[in-house]
């Protein structure tokens, strides 16, 4: 039999040449970037000539998008994060260009499935979680929004590890998503810069008698970018995303290596590009702490290398940089960059310290992600000064410089000094960046309205009595494209169906939705939509983990980081007390799939446990027989985006129960609102402006407030509360007693120990009767389809505040003080 022929491809009447082009590209690069015949082609070279062709696009229209940039001396936007979720980027791109569905129209003609061909591309994991895939939101929306703006990065060889579950513990095994390369970069050797590490500072002083330290002895690195275009939607736009990579400046000792010492020869080489190895080395000894403060300091290093590069092209003086750049720290991980500027303004530049400080003030922005103190970095010293000694200097003289500030507004106040110093004294001294962050910046924002107010009265109520104007919130978004144009395609055609194209860029427009809120057409075609959403994520289910999940089920979905403040173990408490009912009572309640997902710190024992116990849990359920027809519960392993894009559309129930004043925003909340899944959570983070906008109706609110969890904490006891309800007494029994694992009757004590010897400091005792109380209103409200399918319209109209755009034009108008700039003329094909 004959090998198949290549395609001949034919243009139509009224065709799209852009589409036809990247049709031809395709086969272009399938024969000579992949070297393949078509009848021999896999389907991985089907999958890189594609994304090589979107990528040849978008590289166009990128490099008209920067001399635009370039020409108009544009005020950028510089967007410093150590995290980028990404996922992945061919479904994604063709969206935002506006070509997917006829690009999947134009594939199936050639008998090629776009679904398939884009499943085969890895995630790009280089974060941790929501911290990354905001940042890839925000780079999403500048780019649709037309501001000129870079995202900068690490390019983490492995990313966040993938999870696999042996007998129910999480184990990591590597993440190398650039086994075979990626086809959206393009390396910049040209652009590659010396960064120093190590060594010791000599004083000197210039003719002047001014001190001018010298900077010896040190080690150089290389820091090489690779670059990620960033298509914006319905918009030539196209921004980059900068990701650097380390290099040794010397790779090879050919001596030697003539002499034996082959490990010895490349020796430097591998140490030297251990720093964007792996995406947070666990902090659990000290030379993995040396390596997280290395791998940040190589990214600001080089970043800024960059930005001054691109700014001194226009200017001779440093005078104007506020006014052409801003840089926006996404949270504490990149605050040295704040030292490093000064080290370059004093040593390199010979600016005077005073207008050194002002230009940088002026410069930099930060963004708070957390109000857990111990997520707050703070490097030892002997380690800060081993790695950087020169940036120490510079911050004990902003620190003495400060203090005197602080002396003069608080004279003879001990507790504000010792508060406020960017130093810390005990328990062990140490350099506490996010002072340091707040000292250098502008602006300190907060992501969401009462994460915002706890950061200025709990966590640092010193600096906002000291500096309050500096203090201000943008609440968190989500880039609709991808979290619903993408993602959820067959609800995203009924909604412009019904209201028009143009509200993926104008998410406010989905409140039209709500002169369909009782359209009984609009019922029917949600719930089928949903269904069919469900029976997708149910079979992967049944693949993956031989668990049987019925789309007519409830689908209760809780995936996120696993952290004992998020409160997995309390959801997997109230499906133990759930299970108990069913089995003991046999009464009867709304049929259940509860889905659990999320990675645990490979170093976090708690969470790890936490995880086990959900599997333990899970494995009992699923395998009562009385409960086939009743409850399913399910751990989905290796938690990533494309996983969360199965998930969120056919979610019912999100549960969002973190302890109130403990999360700082949240974006799940938002993804999972969008697409119609009713909320069941706590006053926590965003979910007080979600309840507030969607109505509270429509939203299953439960626990303590903020005030309350503070007031509780100073007489909390578990014990009496463990004592009162029999219900859960039951379950905490069942998880003391070994119920969920006879083979190790101990293994889960500590779980039981938590909750009721050691203050339950995360108050799941306190929350849960009023949280089985909201969920008996959860299964009320489901035996009622009508009802619900409101109630998921209304969720839905009222998700536009929640837009990343909202949050990059807040961001742009209250802080940044920049203006888009949208191109003029053609779009290149």
């Amino acid at each position: 039999m004959s090998p198949a022929k290549a395609p001949v491809t034919r243009t139509p009447q009224n065709s799209n040449p852009t589409l036809d082009w990247l049709v031809e590209r395709f086969l272009e690069h399938l024969k000579y970037t992949q070297a393949k015949d078509w009848a021999y082609a896999t389907s991985y070279d089907r999958y890189v000539s594609l994304a090589t062709a979107v990528r040849d696009l978008l590289f166009e229209r990128q490099i008209t998008t920067q001399l635009a940039h370039t020409r108009a001396v544009a005020k950028r936007v510089y967007y410093l994060s150590m995290e980028y979720m990404l996922g992945q980027l061919l479904r994604a791109n063709l969206v935002n260009l506006g070509l997917y569905d006829d690009c999947r129209r134009k594939l199936a003609e050639l008998g090629l499935s776009i679904d398939e061909i884009c499943e085969l591309e890895p995630d790009a994991g280089l974060g941790n979680g929501g911290l990354g895939r905001l940042a890839a939101c925000y780079l999403d929306s500048l780019a649709t929004l037309n501001y000129p703006a870079f995202g900068y990065g690490i390019r983490y060889e492995y990313g966040i590890f993938d999870q696999e579950m042996v007998n129910g513990w999480q184990m990591e095994r590597p993440d190398y998503w650039l086994r075979y390369g990626t086809p959206w970069e393009v390396v910049r050797p040209e652009f590659s810069c010396p960064v120093r590490l190590f060594g010791y500072v000599e004083p000197r002083q210039d003719a002047g008698g001014r001190y001018r330290p010298a900077w010896l002895g040190y080690q150089i690195v290389m820091g090489v970018p690779y670059d990620i275009p960033v298509p914006g939607y319905g918009t030539p736009t196209v921004n980059m995303l900068r990701l650097w990579s380390a290099k040794a400046s010397e790779s090879f000792d050919l001596a030697a290596f003539n002499r034996g010492g082959y490990i010895e020869a490349v020796q430097k080489q591998a140490l030297t590009e251990t720093i964007s190895k792996v995406l947070y080395p666990s902090d659990q000894v000290e030379r993995n702490r040396e390596l997280r403060l290395v791998q940040q300091y190589f990214f600001v290093a080089c970043t800024l290398y960059d930005i001054l590069r691109r700014y001194e092209k226009h200017h001779e003086t440093m005078e104007a940089l506020p006014d052409k750049a801003v840089i926006q720290l996404n949270d504490t991980h990149p605050s040295i960059a704040i030292a490093e500027l000064m080290r370059i303004f004093v040593d390199e530049r010979g600016l005077e310290w005073e207008r050194a400080w002002e230009i940088t003030t002026a410069t930099f922005g930060y963004t708070n992600h957390t109000l857990l103190p111990e997520a707050l970095e703070v490097w030892p010293l002997h380690i800060f000064g081993r790695v950087l000694p020169r940036h120490l200097e510079i911050i004990f003289e902003i620190n003495r410089r400060f203090l005197q500030q602080v002396e003069g507004r608080w004279p003879g106040n001990l507790g504000r000094v010792q508060r406020l110093s960017l130093i810390q004294e005990t328990p062990q001294k140490g350099v506490r960046m996010a002072n340091l962050a707040i000292c250098g910046s502008r602006n300190v924002n907060g992501v969401a309205a009462l994460h915002s107010e706890l950061l200025r009265s709990r966590l640092v109520p010193d600096f906002a009595d000291l500096w309050p104007v500096k203090f201000n919130n943008v609440t968190n978004g989500v880039t609709p494209r991808r979290w619903l144009l993408a993602c959820n395609p067959l609800l995203a055609e009924a909604i412009t169906r019904r209201i028009g194209r143009d509200w993926p860029a104008d998410l406010d427009q989905l409140q039209k939705l709500e002169h369909f809120a009782d359209d009984t057409d609009f019922h029917q075609e949600c719930q089928e939509i949903k269904r069919s959403n469900k029976q997708r994520l149910a079979d992967w289910i049944g693949r993956k983990l031989a668990i049987r999940a019925p789309a007519d089920f409830l689908f209760d979905v809780q995936v996120k980081r696993i952290h004992e403040y998020k409160r997995q173990l309390l959801n997997i408490l109230q499906v133990i007390i759930r299970y108990h009912r069913l089995r003991d009572e046999q009464i009867t309640l709304p049929p259940r799939v509860v889905i659990f997902g999320g990675k645990s710190a490979p170093a976090y024992s708690q969470a790890k446990l936490i995880i086990k116990l959900i599997n333990d849990v899970a494995h009992t359920i699923n395998a009562d027989p009385r409960m086939r027809d009743q409850l399913r519960v399910a751990f989905l392993p290796n938690y990533r985006v494309s996983l969360a894009e199965m998930i969120v559309p056919a979610a019912d129930l999100s549960q969002q129960i973190s302890t109130a004043g403990m999360e700082a925003s949240g974006t799940s909340n938002m993804k999972f609102a969008l697409n119609g899944a009713l909320t069941i959570g706590t006053l926590d983070g965003a979910n007080i402006e979600i309840r507030e906008r969607v109505g509270a109706d429509n939203f299953f609110l439960f626990g303590l407030t903020a005030e309350e969890v503070a007031q509780r904490r100073l007489c909390h006891d578990p014990w009496h509360l463990y004592s009162a309800n029999s219900a859960v007494r039951k379950a905490l029994d069942a998880i003391r007693d070994g119920e969920f694992n006879r083979g190790q009757p101990d293994l889960h004590r500590p779980v039981f120990n938590w909750l009721t010897h050691d203050r339950d400091h995360y108050l799941l005792m306190a929350d849960i009767e009023s949280y089985l109380e909201a969920q008996q209103r959860v299964d009320t409200l489901w035996q009622k389809p009508d009802a619900w399918t409101r109630a998921t319209i209304k969720n839905i109209a009222h998700m536009g505040y929640f837009s990343s755009d909202r949050a990059i034009r807040e961001y742009a108008e209250k802080i940044w003080q920049v203006s888009p700039l949208p191109l003029d003329g053609e779009i290149p094909h």
